[in-house]
This record gives C-alpha cells, sequence and structure tokens, in this order.
C-alpha cells in the first residue's frame, strides 16, 4: 500500500494548518492510500544539539523525546510526505524547521547507518500545506523555495503547493480560493499527479497532457 506521512508544524491541534492537513488525509484515504498524520509537537521537545557532544555511543540522538520514532517508522517509510505549516514571520513554523534540523542526526556521516537513511529520504514525493494570515503571494514564497531545495537535494518530486487564507481557527474554510479542497485533491493526486523539472538535455515528448487535449488544431 502506498503510504503517505502528513506532518502537522503548528502548535494549534485545531488550527487551519490542522484543518488542511485532515482534508490531505481524506484525498489520500478516498484514494486507498495509507495516510498518517502526525503533530510534530506529539514526538519533539528540543531543537538540534552538537551531535558530536550529545550523541549517544551508539550513534543515536540523545535527545530524550520521540523523533527517532516519527523519522524511522512513518518519514522514512513513506513515499510520499506533505508539509503542513502555518506560515511564521514568512518562513516555517518553529516546529516544522526543527524537523528537518533534527534529520541532521541521523542523515550525517557520524551516525553508523547514515547510508540507510540517505536512501529512505530520497526519492519522494512532496507536497506542502501553509496557512497564513496574508493573501500577499510573496507570503509564501521563501517557504516554497526552502521545499524546492530540499527536494532537489534528496531527488524528490516537489508535487505540489496548497495555501489557505485565514486568522481565526478553522477561517481558512471561508477561504474563496477553496484551499480545503485543495488540499483534499493534493491528497488524491500526491502519488499520480504529473511532475516535470526538465532540464537542457531531458528527453520529453511533444505533449505535457494528453494529445487529445489539443485536438482540433488548437496549438500555442
Amino acid at each position: 500500500m502506498r503510504r503517505l506521512l502528513i506532518l502537522v508544524g503548528s502548535p494549534r491541534k485545531t488550527g487551519n494548518s490542522a484543518a488542511l492537513a485532515s482534508a490531505v488525509q481524506r484525498g489520500a484515504e478516498a484514494c486507498g492510500a495509507q495516510a498518517t498524520l502526525r503533530h510534530i509537537d506529539d514526538f519533539m521537545s528540543g531543537f538540534l544539539g552538537d551531535c558530536t557532544v550529545c550523541r549517544r555511543p551508539d550513534g543515536d540522538c540523545a535527545i530524550p523525546d520521540q523523533f527517532r520514532r516519527v523519522f524511522f517508522e512513518d518519514f522514512l517509510p513513506a513515499q510520499a510526505v506533505v508539509f503542513c505549516s502555518p506560515i511564521y514571520w514568512y518562513g516555517l513554523s518553529a516546529q516544522t524547521k526543527a524537523f528537518f534540523d533534527r534529520t541532521f542526526c541521523y542523515h550525517a556521516a557520524s551516525y553508523p547507518g547514515s547510508a540507510e537513511v540517505r536512501s529512505g529520504m530520497s526519492g519522494k514525493r512532496i507536497g506542502l500545506v501553509l496557512a497564513s494570515e496574508e493573501t500577499y503571494p510573496g507570503a509564501a514564497l521563501g517557504i516554497i523555495h526552502q521545499i524546492q531545495e530540499f527536494s532537489r537535494y534528496t531527488h524528490s518530486a516537489f508535487v505540489g503547493v496548497v495555501r489557505g487564507v485565514g486568522n481565526s481557527r478553522g477561517e481558512v474554510a471561508y477561504d474563496p480560493n477553496d484551499p480545503l479542497k485543495a488540499a483534499e485533491r493534493l491528497g488524491r493526486d500526491i502519488f499520480t499527479g504529473i511532475y516535470s523539472d526538465y532540464r537542457a538535455d531531458t528527453q520529453r515528448g511533444a505533449h505535457v497532457w494528453s494529445p487529445q487535449l489539443t485536438a482540433g488544431g488548437a496549438t500555442d
């Protein structure tokens, strides 16, 4: 079964980010995928430390929380991951950023199983769901760029972004762009949506979509 992990980086479990994450889960499950939704606050209690000082003798992280569990049991086995975060100061929430940072403890060559970890971190399909108070389009650009670069670094496919606008809890439901429906669609299509990131030497066909879509002689 295809496995999707939905990581929620908001401290509010009934907020807009959580509502959007639940919509992603509904869409994925409707298509038969195994969709696991995790709130990062339930698993992490601190930021990345100095691994050269605090790493345990067996190479494991010494921070006494459940990050290892969610990373090894949920993140690494997942074929797709959707990160759901509020926009704080035009960046990811501290929880979401800390999740990325904490992966370094196991990604680093000083961890005995780093090769397996790097393999597990690579080749995923990545989605991003954001909640913000601003309608300003540029509010999300820094975050989108960060996830784009993470995806390229891990040879993953950054397949989609959904952004909902609201301030009070649940207000994204009134966003006229209907981000809840868009989030549900992201969950539905996370494994199958067309993703392209061409290079100059990429071999590719003449069409992005089905040739039937251009029937009738209309070209551009």
